[in-house]
């Protein structure tokens, strides 16, 4: 019999070359995909979404997104994908759904998602001239701010996006998490939509 093993490997292992790409210079888009992360779905059961709230905020400590938005918790982020659901992202799988089950039990359906989304993170002066070239989504800070989350698609793809907290020189981050099967594509997409502005590419193994 032969030995094998599963690897866990990132969606864009073969597609993300770290360094730079596109325009020379200061580079105006920073491209990066966050690895080794948990990602848990939760939606809510029939006539439940009450009692899921309840459950949320005994575990978490913050109130669950009702509406499109992000809601960052001491060891987690949760993240609104729909009426009555939400995405719980932490780092290095904290929060797993066998630890979650028992608190939601009979309130919520959970669905282990940390294998079949990809998370990319945007920032940089040029990354919502970037967005705006796949998505509809109006990201003028007036409008999207920080905390913001939509359920949308970027160049027929389907993705979550939320802005994230800004980087330490006030350049706004964009968070999206995008299907598994599909982020080599979006990857490459996103590159050919900044490289006019010039890309930073990089990875990190975990949030930080």
């Amino acid at each position: 019999m032969v030995d094998f093993s599963w690897e866990v490997r990132s969606p864009l292992d073969r597609a993300l070359v770290a360094g730079p790409y596109g325009a020379q210079g200061d580079a105006g888009v920073s491209l990066t995909e966050i690895r080794n992360v948990g990602l848990v779905q939760l939606m809510a059961r029939r006539g439940k979404a009450s009692e899921m709230a309840k459950a949320a905020k005994a575990q978490f400590g913050v109130v669950a997104p009702e509406t499109p938005k992000a809601v960052g918790a001491s060891d987690a982020t949760l993240i609104w994908s729909g009426p009555d659901q939400f995405f719980v992202l932490s780092k290095g799988g904290k929060h797993t759904m066998e630890a979650l089950l028992p608190g939601f039990a009979g309130s919520a359906s959970l669905s282990d998602q940390s294998h079949a989304r990809a998370l990319i993170s945007v920032s940089g002066d040029k990354a919502r001239a970037m967005l705006a070239k796949l998505s509809s989504i109006d990201l003028h800070p007036e409008v999207f701010a920080v905390g913001a989350a939509a359920a949308t698609s970027m160049d027929h793809t389907s993705v979550t996006l939320w802005r994230g907290k800004d980087r330490a020189d006030g350049q706004a981050v964009f968070n999206l998490l995008v299907f598994a099967t599909f982020a080599e594509s979006l990857w490459h997409t996103m590159l050919d939509s900044a490289a006019e502005y010039g890309v930073t590419i990089g990875h990190f193994e975990e949030l930080a």
